[in-house]
């Protein structure tokens, strides 16, 4: 399994990715409960060049790993809001492929 992500950007605004491709344009991601949203908005391109080892950077974007708890006590929440939706779905709810074919709707290049 992937380690998680989170997304930050200079506006505040920040969010965990549960998904994510490369994009011709830079970056497709998923971020929790992407199911519950409205057509169109499942999935955000984050447009410009990946830069750096870790975090990375894109335009106004740092993209680096869900730190331990504590760290960030909201992405932290919503990581482990979303861990205990996807242990308590059905087994085979989420299928790799299906995720996959979403976000190719978006351009990803998977």
């Amino acid at each position: 399994m992937k380690r998680p992500l989170a997304v930050n950007y200079a506006s505040g605004e920040k969010t965990v990715i549960v998904a994510y491709y490369p994009h011709p344009k830079g970056l497709v991601y998923l971020e929790p409960f992407w199911e519950n949203k409205a057509e169109g908005q499942q999935a955000t391109v984050i447009e410009g060049e990946i830069k750096g080892e870790g975090p990375w950077k894109i335009n106004d974007a740092i993209i680096s790993l869900v730190g331990c708890q504590g760290t960030d006590p909201d992405l932290a929440q919503q990581l482990a809001q979303w861990e205990f939706h996807v242990q308590s779905v059905e087994e085979g709810y989420y299928q790799p492929e299906d995720i996959r074919q979403l976000a190719r709707k978006y351009g990803a290049l998977v």
